[in-house]
């Protein structure tokens, strides 16, 4: 199965999941990008990590690296190996020299451990195919730009429409918009609707 190799390309507060975060992965050389829904602490803990910030005591990653470490285990790779019902799963794929294994392990935490061996992390083209978005060139232009919010009065308020009750077309038009102004935790919500009716 073909691998595709990730890239943090960054974390937003989430607006629906009090306490939630979206984590941005995009395709190296490629136009899509993978948002996934993770927790608090492990935000925090990916976010220490990107920039190099020490902690006065170790964090749980940075305690599961010393041990490992210690134990002359290395992470070669981590996998985003599955995504069902809109949940990813991941593999870290360890080896102590001698024997190589995969061990189970959620997205977020693995990414938290990816960052601290500096090992790469993949995911599979089926999954980026069902769960990827794709940033079109005019998109990518102004993701590092300032783009104005979009305009209320175009899409309905969340809350007050289900996404179960637009046509594909106004799916894909709110898909695109979402992404536009880099709404990704939207995004993916609307993903998520498009692949059901697949």
């Amino acid at each position: 199965m073909k691998k595709i190799q990730l890239e943090i390309i960054g974390m937003s507060y989430s607006q629906s999941q009090s306490g939630a975060y979206a984590l941005i992965l995009a395709e190296m050389n490629g136009k899509r990008r993978l948002p996934i829904i993770i927790g608090g602490f492990e935000a925090q803990s990916i976010a220490i990590e990107l920039e190099k910030i020490k902690t006065p005591r170790p964090l749980t990653h940075d305690l599961f690296k010393s041990l490992a470490t210690s134990f002359n285990i290395k992470i070669n790779e981590v996998i985003i190996n599955k995504f069902s019902e809109g949940v990813f799963y991941a593999v870290l794929v360890c080896t102590d020299g001698n024997i190589e294994m995969e061990i189970d392990s959620r997205t977020s935490d693995a990414i938290a451990i990816a960052l601290r061996f500096h090992c790469p992390i993949f995911t599979f083209e089926s999954i980026m195919a069902s769960a990827g978005i794709m940033i079109d060139e005019e998109t990518e232009k102004t993701e590092t730009s300032q783009k104005p919010p979009a305009d209320p009065a175009q899409f309905p308020e969340e809350e007050e429409v289900s996404y179960a009750q637009l046509s594909l077309a106004e799916l894909q038009e709110m898909l695109q918009s979402a992404v536009e102004n880099e709404e990704y935790e939207k995004a993916s919500k609307i993903r998520d609707e498009l692949n059901k009716r697949k």
